[in-house]
Order: C-alpha cells, then structure tokens, then sequence
C-alpha cells in the first residue's frame, strides 16, 4: 500500500479571510432581501428567488476568486451590484453602502496588516542561520 501524503493547505492574507468574511454575510443578506422584495411584491416570484440566486452565486464565485489581486476588485463589483438592489427595495441602498463600506475598510486594514506580517517575517532569523 502506498501511503499518501498529506495535502498541505494554501496560506490565505488576512486580507483575503476578512473579505471572505464580509462576502459570506452579503449572502446571508442577499437571501433575506430576496425574501423582502418578494413578500413586498416587487417583481415577480421567479424573478426575486432566480435574481437572489444568482447574486448569491456570483458572491460565491467571488469569494473563490480573492486568492487573484484582481478578486478584490470583482468584490468591489459585487458592492456595487449590492447597492444597486436598491432600485428593488429602498432600504437597500443604504444596507448595502453599510457593506460596501465595510469591504472597502477591511481591504485597506487587511492589506495593512498583511504588509506588517511580510516585514515582520522578512526579520525574523531563518533556520539555517541558527
């Protein structure tokens, strides 16, 4: 038998584990405000669940993509998509500047903080040095 070795797990940014944070929460809203502008009638039923499913799908995809530099700006898509619900449902626009606000700050403090790691890390001695 031939023994496998394990599969050594991708190291994820800070950056990227915040941003994942706020995605998946935007799914969670996604869903309820699907919910909302379906009870209230806004649209058709088809069109409120496909449309929430599809948003939802597109966050997931999304999510998927933050390991790219460029996946943080597909994310300031899907703010910007999320603000847009507004025209549904009023309230949404400011839900959704809410998040768009909180993507935008933990992007900013998660590439900060990855930043200080590198250069806390670049000083750290190596193992071949001791």
């Amino acid at each position: 038998m031939s023994e496998r070795t394990p599969r050594v797990r991708r190291q994820r940014s800070v950056t990227e584990t915040l941003l994942s944070i706020v995605l998946g929460l935007e799914m969670f809203l996604v869903f309820f405000a699907a919910l909302v502008i379906f009870g209230l009638q806004r649209v058709p039923p088809a069109a409120a669940f496909i449309g929430g499913a599809a948003v939802i799908l597109l966050l997931i995809i999304t999510t998927r993509l933050l390991r790219y530099p460029w996946g943080k700006y597909a994310g300031v898509g899907m703010q910007v998509v999320l603000i847009a619900t507004g025209f549904l449902e009023p309230l949404m626009f400011f839900i959704g500047a809410g998040f768009a606000a909180m993507y935008i700050y933990y992007l900013v403090k998660g590439q900060r903080i990855d930043a200080q790691k590198a250069s806390w890390q670049a000083a750290q001695p190596t193992e071949e040095g001791a």
